[in-house]
């Protein structure tokens, strides 16, 4: 009888052991917004650890020392390149920014087994990474080894755009206005980012040739408008540190009844992104990894106004929700951050 229970016991350990397991995570350019972002988000996720940040500039440093609200919640610190860090690693966030990743890429050896996100531009014309937007692609990125990180705008813009492209109601002309917070350019200062300079102020910047309508083309093409031309974009620069507000009109005869459908029915299993009767604001979405989007009609036109976090839903939460996705966990852990309304 004894032995029959020592050997039953014994016999689980290993799957008892291996349910508890979290998962081994880390981030490839640590010092900045982005970087900071997703150490937030880890230290608290209930399935994950981190286990190696790198950067170069912060080698040996303590984390809270340049993410100065962690003071209390980690004592890890930064690590210089070490190749032999990355081969336990279930997940890799690259955070060094646009141009940087590629070069990464091709000249660090990587387990085909690990995961890696990348949260800048270099792959998201790639076919060979899965574009990770989930409202469109969370199927492909389910067990997905490479994913490229849609950008900030593009996100936003996308979430009020494509349900309109995939009903055939955006073919024509496309109006879209966006404006974003300074956080979104990084962290290192520039005249443009600026306190005093960005203070109570507002500027157009790259009219008509914002580098993410680049991907946002690509994603309208494969769902069903005849090309990428015809999508005017106009970002802005707002003087507030986080968040992105797009507004976008199409001539359409749809009704507006028609219009909340198609919105209702493309958003019915998302897991952050939510559709409103109620003509939203920034404050709604800010510090959370929500998309928000409003829909209604005047006249022959169909306004659409959608709104995210830019740094969450933008680049970091929506990072962590691919990499929920792709090892195999629930969608929304670790992510369900709240807003603040003052």
């Amino acid at each position: 009888m004894d032995s029959a229970i020592l050997s039953f016991n014994h016999s689980h350990i290993p799957s008892l052991i291996q349910l508890n397991m979290k998962k081994k995570t880390g981030i490839i350019g640590g010092g900045g917004y982005t970087a900071g972002e997703l150490l937030r988000i880890l230290i608290n996720h209930p399935e994950v650890e981190i286990t190696y940040v790198q950067s170069d500039s912060q080698a040996g440093k303590a984390i809270h020392e340049v993410h100065t609200d962690l003071v209390g919640e980690t004592e890890l610190r930064f690590s210089a390149a070490d190749a032999g860090a990355l081969k336990d690693l279930d997940a890799i966030f690259l955070c060094m920014g646009h141009g940087r990743s590629k070069g990464w890429v091709e000249s660090t050896p990587v387990s085909d087994k690990t995961v890696i996100i990348d949260l800048s531009t270099d792959y998201r014309m790639d076919d060979s990474w899965v574009y990770g937007l989930p409202e469109i692609n969370r199927e492909a990125a389910r067990g997905s080894k490479r994913i490229a990180n849609p950008g900030c705008f593009a996100t936003a813009i996308q979430l009020g755009l494509l349900p309109l492209v995939q009903a055939g109601l955006a073919n024509g002309e496309v109006h879209i206005n966006g404006m974003t917070g300074s956080t979104g350019a990084g962290q290192k200062p520039m005249p443009t980012t600026h306190f005093s300079w960005r203070n109570a102020n507002v500027s157009v910047y790259k009219a008509f040739g914002h580098q993410h309508l680049n991907e946002i083309g690509r994603t309208v093409q494969l769902l069903g408008r005849p090309n990428a031309d015809g999508l005017n974009f106009l970002p802005l620069r707002g003087p507030f540190a986080r968040g992105i507000f797009v507004t976008t009109y199409v001539q359409t005869d749809a009704s507006e009844a028609e219009l909340k459908k198609v919105f209702n029915d493309f958003y019915a299993e998302a897991a952050f992104t939510h559709v409103t009767d109620v003509n939203p604001n920034l404050k709604q979405v800010v510090n959370t990894n929500k998309g928000l989007v409003f829909v209604e009609k005047h006249g022959d036109k169909a306004l659409v106004i959608s709104m995210i976090d830019n740094l969450l839903k933008g680049a970091s939460g929506q990072a962590v929700q691919n990499m929920n996705l792709a090892l195999g966990l629930e969608e929304m852990a670790g992510l369900r951050l709240k807003a603040g309304m003052f």
